[in-house]
C-alpha cells in the first residue's frame, strides 16, 4: 500500500468531489485537483530539488491543503515526512531538524521569523514557502513540474519509511517515531473497524497535523471522505459542522465542555454527526452523559500513542450501555484492544499480570501499527521494543473481558509514606465536583512524606470552588492518605498536540531544585 496514492484513487472515481475544506485559509479542492498538484509537487521535488528515496522533507506550518499536498507527494515517490511543531522555540526546532536532517524545509510567510532564524544554523540548501505574501517558491516548484502520474510510485509502499513524528513522551526529549506506509496503514485500518467508517462520511479535523490525528484524516480521505480543517473554536466547530455536514471528529473532554457550554448551542444544526471520538484519556461519567444527551451521535474512546497510533478503544455501544447502568464502570477504562492490536499487561519480571482488575502491570502493546523506531535512536528503541512487543510505559489493571483500566504513567505515580498514588485515581474523584472542567494531580515534594499530593484545577467558566472544597470533595472518594494535600487554580493545563496533559510542565517549578527527574 503506498499511501501517496490515496488522491489518485478518489481522482479516478470521483474527481470533483471535494477532498479538503480548509476553513483557515478560505479555500477547498477536489480529488482531482489535488491529485494533479500532488503529482506535480513530486516532480518538482524529484526533478527540480534533486532530492532521492528516503530524504527527509520537513515542515513547519500550520493545518492547509498544502500539508496534505506535502503528505501525499512525499508518500507517493518515497520521501520521509519530517513535521515540526510550531509550538516550540527556534531552539529546539533546530534541535529536531539537526536530527532528521531533511533535504527540504517547506514553511509558510507565518514563521518566517523562525525559518530565518533557524537558516543562520543549520546547513539546508532546499527552502520553499507558500501562504499569502510568501516569496512563491513552493507554487514556482510546481508550475514547471509535470503532472503525470511518476512510474516511481508503483515501487513504493510497505516497510518504506514515510512519516517522523517527534514527541517528547513523558521524558520532555523530543524523539522521532518512524511510520512506514504500512504501520500507518494498520493504525487506518483500526481506526476504521472503530469508527465505523462510511463513504459518506465528513471528517472535521480539530488536531495539528504535525502530530498523529493527521493519519486519522487521511484514514478518511482514504474512503473517499471530505476533510474539513479548522483551528479549534468552540463557536467554529459548531458553525463548521453546520455548515458542512460534519459526520465525525476527534476531541478531547475540555474540547467537547467548550462546545456544550455556548449560550445558544441548541440552535446550531449537528443533525449530520455520527460519531464523536476522544481521547487524552477517560470521559467523566457526567460528561459522557452530558455529550450522548447533547450530540445526536455515538461516542468512543481512542488510546494510543505517538508510538502506535490507536491501540485500544472503548466501544460505542459500551458508552451506551455504562450511561444504562450496565457495566458503568467502564467508562473509567480505554476499552479493549482493537481489531489489528494485541495487548497485554506485564509485571516487572515480563510476565502477564492476571485478570480481576487487582493486580497491575506495564501495557504491552503487539501490532502492525507499532512504529519502526526511534529515529536514529536504536538503543531507545530496544528499550520499548521486546520480542516484538511495545512497552508503553503506563501501568493498568483489567477486567476478565480485557479492559483496561490506566492507573497512572509510570512516571507519574505519587510515592507518599511509602504508598503508592495514582494521581488517575485522585483525578477522577476530584473531577465529581460540579465546578471542575479540568484537573491534574501532581507530587510536590514534603519534607516529612518525600511526596506530597497536589491538584491542579482548571474551573468551568462562571462557575467557583475553594481549596477546601476540591478536597472534601476528594475525600468521598478517597482513601485519606490520597487526598491532595493543597490545590492550585490555573486558567488552563499545559498540553501536548495530543491533549495529554504535560504534568512534567507542572512539576518543574517544584522539583527543578530538588535533585529529581520531572
Amino acid at each position: 500500500m503506498n499511501l501517496g496514492l490515496i488522491p489518485a484513487k478518489y481522482a479516478a472515481l470521483d474527481p470533483g468531489r471535494t477532498a479538503v475544506v480548509d476553513i483557515p485559509n478560505q479555500r477547498r479542492i477536489t480529488f482531482g485537483e489535488l491529485e494533479s498538484r500532488v503529482n506535480r509537487l513530486a516532480s518538482g521535488l524529484l526533478a527540480g530539488l534533486g532530492l532521492e528515496r528516503g530524504d527527509r522533507v520537513a515542515i513547519l506550518a500550520k493545518n492547509s491543503i498544502e500539508y496534505f499536498e506535502l503528505f501525499y507527494a512525499c508518500g507517493l515517490i518515497g520521501l520521509v515526512v519530517q513535521p515540526l511543531n510550531w509550538r516550540l522555540g527556534v531552539e529546539e526546532i533546530t534541535r529536531i531538524l539537526a536530527d532528521g536532517e531533511p533535504s527540504v524545509v517547506v514553511t509558510t510567510t507565518e514563521f518566517r521569523e523562525q525559518r530565518d532564524a533557524v537558516q543562520g544554523r543549520l546547513d539546508i540548501s532546499n527552502w520553499l514557502e507558500y501562504g499569502d505574501g510568501s516569496d512563491g517558491s513552493y507554487e514556482d516548484l510546481l508550475a514547471a513540474a509535470s503532472d503525470a502520474e511518476l512510474a516511481l510510485a508503483a515501487d513504493v509502499g510497505g516497510d518504506d519509511p514515510m512519516l517522523i513524528l517527534y514527541t517528547g513522551g513523558t521524558t520532555g526529549e523530543s524523539k522521532g517515531a518512524l511510520h512506514s506506509h504500512n504501520t500507518l496503514y494498520m493504525g487506518m485500518l483500526n481506526q476504521t473497524v472503530a469508527e465505523r467508517i462510511v463513504p459518506s462520511d465528513v471528517y472535521m479535523l480539530t488536531g495539528q497535523m504535525f502530530h498523529i490525528p493527521v493519519a486519522l484524516a487521511m484514514n478518511y480521505m482514504a474512503h473517499g471522505c471530505p476533510v474539513v480543517l479548522i483551528n479549534f473554536e468552540a463557536k467554529l466547530a459548531l458553525e463548521v459542522i453546520q455548515e458542512e455536514r460534519v459526520s465525525a471528529f476527534l476531541g478531547i473532554t475540555t474540547m467537547l465542555n467548550w462546545m456544550m457550554a455556548l449560550e445558544n448551542f441548541s440552535s446550531y444544526d449537528l443533525s449530520s454527526l455520527r460519531n464523536i471520538q476522544y481521547g487524552g484519556g477517560p470521559m467523566p461519567a457526567t460528561v459522557v452523559k452530558a455529550a450522548l444527551e447533547s450530540f445526536p451521535c455515538t461516542l468512543i474512546q481512542g488510546y494510543g500513542q505517538t508510538e502506535g497510533m490507536t491501540m485500544t478503544f472503548l466501544s460505542q455501544e459500551d458508552h451506551r450501555d455504562a450511561v444504562a447502568g450496565i457495566h458503568a464502570e467502564r467508562l473509567s477504562s480505554c476499552g479493549r484492544e482493537g481489531f489489528v492490536t494485541s495487548v497485554r499487561l506485564l509485571d516487572d519480571d515480563g510476565n502477564i499480570v492476571p485478570r480481576g482488575g487487582k493486580t497491575s502491570g506495564e501495557i504491552a502493546v503487539r501490532s502492525e501499527a507499532n512504529m519502526l523506531g526511534y529515529w536514529r535512536k536504536p538503543e531507545l528503541t530496544a528499550q520499548i521494543m521486546r520480542d516484538g512487543w511495545m512497552m508503553t510505559g503506563d501501568i493498568a489493571t483489567w477486567d476478565e473481558d480485557g479492559y483496561i483500566f490506566i492507573v497512572d504513567r509510570a512516571k507519574d505515580m505519587i510515592i507518599s509514606g511509602g504508598e503508592n498514588i495514582y494521581s488517575t485515581q485522585v483525578e477522577s474523584a476530584i473531577s465529581q465536583h460540579e465546578a471542575v472542567l479540568e484537573v491534574a494531580v501532581i507530587g510536590v515534594p514534603d519534607d516529612e512524606w518525600g511526596e506530597a499530593v497536589k491538584a491542579v484545577v482548571v474551573l468551568k467558566p462562571g462557575q467557583t470552588a475553594t481549596e477546601q472544597e476540591i478536597i472534601e470533595t476528594a475525600k468521598k472518594h478517597l482513601a485519606s492518605y490520597q487526598k491532595p494535600k493543597s490545590v492550585d487554580f490555573v486558567d488552563a493545563l499545559p498540553k501536548a498536540p495530543t491533549g495529554k496533559i504535560l504534568k512534567r510542565d507542572l512539576r518543574k517549578p517544584y522539583w527543578e531544585n530538588a535533585g529529581k527527574q520531572v
